[in-house]
């Protein structure tokens, strides 16, 4: 018999092989009956996407002809079975997808793979409910997260890979993972799956039995998950123990990576446990004895070691003596002589230095180090060097306005005060009578040894003339020369000689009354003045430009220099012109002039800018090193 689906198969129609053989298809095959009537009983109707079982009828070389039961075969390709799975025979029973129920051809497209997947989508959902535990083969990467084969595959989220994400979830390409299902959604047959919250939820368990079972003390081993610059965190199987960077070594480390690494795995102490916070505080350098304990015996106050420079700061050197012993070397413990702005001027990280151990704090775990203590101190035994009265030489290494301080030798310096540089002149800045690196001649005035300080004097060479040639040379009644140098409110001030001034009073200026002494005299102006008074005791000369007045306006002194009251002072206190009696001014009237004549002069020259801005930095530089010598050596001079 004539094979009807074949002939149909090669697109041969009845009519074309009634043609070729002369006779109907029906005689050829000996039946009366229209065979499409006779497939018509025996075949069914079929729908697109249904799952029909069929029969292999033939292999060829890449196809498969699959009996279902209609008017014509099926073709399934033969890539569709796996290298593994039993291959195709005629006559095996097989179950197919209808893709499509007859192409151009006439010939039914079958898909294996597809009804494979379907019928596992069927036994997955029949065994399968959310929050189940499956495990899978994570297939590839797609958009958003990974897709696992669980005998079909689910998406698993990449939020939901693990407790962090990795940095390349790609990475689990490959492996065989346990997760939790999350979703499960029939009609669009689509499972979400987590690997986060199996994790996080058997971690749950394991972190409430394990703060159970923790204890300050104990050593626990755990793997390094993740590291920050205040320490690392370890997984000790189920809960996070925070690893500090100060316990991770009695020493000094810069970054907790120089000691451990992710997913390394450490033994570590269990300093503290939080069991509501669930916070546990761990340690490594707690498993070896400290090295602080019995420091004192190891490094005895006074004692000479030598140890290693680790850090430089501003205000100092840090120097390892071994390890997790560090000590500090301050700024002003370096040098008895150099003055240093920078610890870095003298040493550098790496260095080998020499220091003596001067204090030990155990309780805050400090040690102080000197290295000028192992050079000899320039001021011991300064006073037998330097003793009162001796003449000495130095260079003038910076002013101050109140004074001058003089290098007497490499670490000890002199303070040579405005008040003892000139008998007679007025100082108001050190840089009046001295420059910054002039070598000078002074005295040894007094030496304070426990406060390191020593007070220098230049008056102090020569005689005071006060004592010797003033009195002699401007008594009472003396008719002298002078050039007007200053004019205040209450008087005029006139230089007799260098550094020698007196005082005209307003009073003195003329018979009559004088409102205004600039209408009277002019600076720079010579005037011929007799000395009205001297006072010794507080070394100021009173003038007149009254030459012809009477003796009794002529204040007398006595031996010592003391003034002697005037018979004008006797009647009444007026003095000889009818006003009033002459007085010195006070110093408060002098301050008041001085501020007054400051506020009026001129701007200074580029030399005397320059002088004034190298003192500023004298000063600037000196006001450290002088110890408190500025306002408290003023101070004392003005008590004196």
């Amino acid at each position: 018999m004539v094979d009807r689906h074949l002939l149909r198969e090669f697109s041969i129609t009845d009519d074309e092989l009634d043609s070729f053989l002369g006779t109907s298809f029906a005689d050829l095959t000996g039946e009366d009956a229209d065979m499409d009537s006779v497939y018509d009983e025996t075949s069914r109707s079929f729908d697109a996407n249904e799952i029909i079982e069929g029969r292999v009828i033939r292999v060829d070389d890449d196809e498969v002809l699959v009996d279902i039961g209609a008017k014509s075969e099926g073709l399934v390709l033969l890539e569709e079975w796996e290298e593994d799975e039993k291959q195709p025979e005629p006559g095996d029973t097989v179950e197919v997808l209808m893709e499509d129920l007859e192409d151009i051809h006439g010939v039914i497209l079958l898909s294996k793979r597809k009804a494979d997947r379907i019928r596992e989508w069927e036994r997955i959902i029949e065994k399968c409910n959310e929050g189940d535990i499956v495990t899978g083969n994570v297939v590839r990467k797609i958009k958003g997260g990974l897709l696992v084969n669980i005998g079909v595959n689910v998406f698993l989220p990449a939020s939901q890979v693990d407790i962090r994400r990795p940095n390349d979830i790609a990475d689990f390409i490959g492996q065989d993972i346990e997760c939790i299902v999350l979703k499960i959604d029939e009609p669009r047959r689509n499972i979400v799956v987590s690997r986060r919250k199996l994790i996080e939820d058997r971690r749950a368990d394991l972190k409430r039995n394990l703060l159970e079972k923790l204890e300050e003390g104990q050593l626990r081993e755990g793997i390094v998950k993740n590291i920050a610059d205040f320490g690392a965190f370890v997984d000790l199987g189920g809960i996070d123990g925070l690893l500090h960077i100060t316990d991770m070594s009695w020493g000094r480390i810069d970054h907790p990576s120089n000691m451990v690494n992710i997913d390394d795995k450490i033994e570590v102490m269990i300093l503290n446990v939080d069991r509501e916070k669930e916070k546990i505080a761990l340690g490594l350098k707690q498993k070896s004895k400290s090295p602080w304990e019995n420091i004192e015996d190891r490094y005895p106050l006074n004692s000479r070691v030598t140890g290693e420079v680790t850090n430089v700061m501003s205000y100092g050197a840090f120097v390892r003596l071994e390890d997790g012993i560090e000590g500090l070397v301050h700024i002003s413990e370096m040098s008895w002589t150099r003055r240093i702005n920078h610890p870095s001027e003298l040493v550098n990280i790496g260095d080998q230095v020499e220091v003596v151990v001067l204090n030990i704090n155990t309780d805050k775990q400090e040690i102080s180090l000197g290295m000028k203590q192992t050079q000899p101190n320039p001021w011991d035994n300064v006073t037998e060097k330097y003793p009162i009265g001796a003449t000495v030489t130095g260079k003038v290494r910076n002013l101050t306005n109140y004074g001058a301080f003089i290098e007497l030798e490499e670490g000890v310096d002199g303070l040579l005060h405005v008040s003892d540089m000139s008998w007679t002149r007025k100082i108001s800045h050190a840089s009046e009578m001295l420059k910054k690196g002039d070598e000078i001649e002074c005295q040894i005035v007094s030496v304070d040894e426990d406060r390191r300080r020593i007070a220098l004097g230049l008056k102090q060479l020569a005689g005071d003339p006060w004592e010797t040639t003033i009195p002699d040379k401007y008594g009472p009644g003396t008719i002298v020369t002078g050039k007007v140098t200053k004019i205040t409110n209450f008087g005029v001030f006139v230089e007799l000689e260098s550094e020698l001034e007196g005082l005209l009073h307003v009073s003195e200026l003329a018979d009559h009354k004088v409102d205004d002494p600039e209408q009277e005299v002019k600076v720079g102006e010579e005037i011929e003045v007799r000395v009205l008074r001297l006072d010794l005791d507080d070394r100021k000369i009173g003038l007149s430009r009254r030459l012809d007045a009477e003796l009794d306006d002529v204040q007398q002194v006595d031996e010592t220099g003391k003034p002697i009251a005037t018979p004008g002072e006797l009647k009444g206190g007026m003095g000889a012109s009818g006003g009033p009696l002459f007085q010195m001014p006070t110093a408060e009237q002098e301050a008041e002039t001085a501020a007054e004549e400051t506020a009026a002069e001129e701007a200074p020259t580029e030399t005397e800018s320059a002088e004034a801005e190298s003192t500023e930095e004298a000063s600037a530089e000196s006001s450290g090193e002088a110890e408190g010598t500025d306002e408290t050596e003023e101070t004392e001079k003005v008590d004196e």
